[in-house]
């Protein structure tokens, strides 16, 4: 069983869901804490601010009153209003604040703060609360400065005269972003104190975790020990709760599992050496027809694995899925053949099935037997094919004597202009048939178990051109041949008679199939440990899929043709178990409409100069 790594665990699970469940909650009481503590700080700033303005204002108010009295009674003073509410606010400067604007009632700026903004001293202000103060209620609004991004609030409020006629207004600018950078300490001891909380949370989580994850990692080693098959392990139990019992139970199954395991693995070594001595392949299903049970010489019939077809469905591990379904299979009385040759290779099987029944007639599975019938019925095609060919090939010659016979019997002999014809040609037949039953005798000889060579060593290039010369002295047909043999000595350790009779049967092919006019080529190559013969016509050439059946008995590439000039079908065949009996190989290369070309090897060995020379 794979290892559950540590992100997967429930040990890690129940950890993070702790320590999430701890964030979450402090994550809420965070956010509400800090939401309210900034709206209480906001608030407190913002009151500060206003009580120090109403001050400001009232003072300002009197002093306004004071030269308003004085400009009425034409006692203008020493002072001018300007200086004197300059003076007020040189007394009253507040921290927070960064600058006052005094604006009169025709919304003109009489006085600022700000030693840097005394340019707008004069200018007409027409900020939207400067507009709303002039009506006699204040307003205020929080900006943030374009230079250095810091948030601001500013307040107008009015100063009222008698009738409460608003004879001016206190344009004030208050820098809040101390408040917001104690709100920042503040989240920061926030954030310090949620990690150290969580870090505490972590411990504690894990430490609480390994009380319930410890006793079911016991468990799971001591489900792999069971699976092992080992049941002498025992679950470590921590305590009397739910999961001290139900270690407790475990080990009890435990037990159980051991006494039931003794019984079943009695019953399941007699079965299992019953399996494995059998030469046949057993295959057994449930009563779905997934197989439960397969033998070694089933899964080897098959060129499958026992651990991979186990549970497959029977019917497609044998291929029977397109026609058979189980149920026919369950009623299936005869033998099925499963046929998986391939064009390399025949490769047959037979399959028997029998019923596993209970007395009630209820259906518990199947049983196959497999029997490899590749060579039974390897033997069975070879002997039909065998059969009709001899037949086919006696047939003919008999068929015709007889008819010859026959017109001979009936007169035919008194007349002496065809009666030599006739006769003639039941001899060319019957040495036809002489012919054939020489060569079976030769393949039936070569085929038994009693069959011996007699080599001794010979000079291949002299005995190759001997044959060659032979033939060239006998050939009738207008025919070329042409030699690529080496002049230097080979020497072969062959059976002088059989190698002649092979090269007899190659060159006799090559002339039968050669064209008037034609080449044949005689090649002789020495490699290191061997030579290669070959010989090459310029006939019709052999199709690319008859290629490698040659050499089969009785195949002929042009059959009509090779009758007519009163071949057997046998000489290739008798060539490829002479070469073979050489410890040697034979093969055919072929360009149809160009020729064919037979090569073969024997074993030989480099000439030995002498040690004198």
């Amino acid at each position: 069983m794979k290892k559950v790594g540590f992100f997967r665990s429930i040990h890690f699970k129940f950890v993070l869901i702790y320590v999430l469940l701890i964030l979450v909650a402090m994550q809420i009481i965070g956010v509400y804490f800090v939401g309210k503590l900034e709206q209480k700080l906001v608030n407190n700033f913002k009151s500060s601010i206003s009580g120090n303005i109403e001050l400001l204002t009232y003072s300002l108010g009197e002093e306004m009153k004071k030269h308003m009295e004085s400009d009425a009674s034409a006692d203008s003073g020493d002072s001018t209003l300007e200086e004197d509410i300059r003076t007020i606010l040189e007394d009253n400067s507040y921290n927070d604040i960064s600058e006052v604007r005094v604006i009169d009632s025709s919304n003109r700026v009489i006085v600022t703060s700000n030693n840097e903004n005394q340019e707008i001293v004069g200018k007409k202000a027409t900020d939207n609360l400067v507009i709303r103060a002039q009506s006699g209620s204040p307003g205020d609004e929080t900006l943030r400065d374009r230079k250095t991004g810091n948030r601001m609030w500013v307040l107008a409020t009015p100063i009222k005269g008698i009738d409460d006629k608003v004879i001016g207004i206190v344009y004030s600018i208050a820098e809040m972003e101390n408040v917001y950078k104690l709100m920042k300490q503040i989240n920061q001891i926030f954030i310090t104190g949620t990690a150290i909380a969580l870090g505490i949370t972590a411990i504690l989580g894990i430490l609480l975790a390994r009380t319930i994850t410890r006793p079911m990692s016991d468990m799971r080693k001591q489900a792999l020990a069971l699976a092992k098959g080992n049941y002498s392990r025992k679950v470590k139990v921590y305590g009397n709760d739910e999961i001290g019992q139900l270690a407790v139970t475990f080990n009890n199954l435990t037990k159980k599992l051991q006494d039931a395991q003794s019984t079943t693995e009695g019953e399941r070594r007699k079965l299992s050496s019953v399996l494995a001595y059998m030469t046949d392949g057993v295959i057994a299903t449930d009563r779905r027809g997934r197989i439960i049970l397969i033998n070694a010489p089933a899964a080897k019939l098959l060129d499958v694995s026992r651990e991979t077809v186990l549970s497959q469905p029977i019917i497609n591990l044998l291929g029977l899925e397109e026609e058979y379904s189980f149920e026919d299979l369950l009623e299936e009385r005869e033998s099925v053949i499963l046929d998986y040759s391939t064009q390399k290779e025949p490769y047959i099987l037979r399959a028997n099935f029998s019923v596993i029944q209970k007395e009630t007639g209820f259906v518990n599975g199947l049983i196959t037997v497999l029997h490899d019938i590749t060579e039974q019925e390897k033997i069975d095609e070879e002997r039909r094919e065998f059969v009709a060919n001899v037949s086919h090939e006696l047939r003919t010659p008999l068929t015709t004597m007889r008819s010859y016979l026959e017109a001979l019997a009936d007169g035919a002999w008194k007349d002496e202009s065809i009666a030599p014809s006739f006769l003639n040609v039941t001899q060319n037949e019957t040495e036809r048939m002489i012919r054939l039953v020489n060569d079976l005798l030769q393949l039936s000889k070569m085929d038994s178990k009693d069959y011996r060579l007699t080599k001794g060593w010979v000079n291949f290039t002299k005995f190759f051109n001997h044959i060659i010369d032979r033939f060239e002295m006998t050939i009738t047909e207008h025919i070329t041949f042409s030699r690529d043999i080496p002049s230097d000595s080979i020497f072969v350790d062959i059976d002088e008679d059989k190698i002649t009779q092979v090269l007899y049967n190659i060159i006799s092919n090559a002339i039968k199939y050669s064209p008037e006019g034609g080449q044949i080529t005689f090649g002789v190559k020495q490699e290191i440990e061997e030579i290669v013969i070959s010989i090459s016509d310029q006939g019709v050439g052999i199709p690319k899929n008859n290629l490698n059946k040659v050499f089969e008995r009785f195949y002929r590439v042009d059959k009509a043709r090779a009758r007519n000039l009163g071949g057997t079908g046998l000489g290739l065949a008798i060539a490829k178990e002479m070469v073979l009996a050489h410890e040697g190989e034979i093969w055919a290369e072929s360009r149809e409409g160009k020729g064919t070309t037979i090569f073969f090897t024997l074993p030989c060995e480099q000439e030995q100069e002498d040690e004198w020379s």
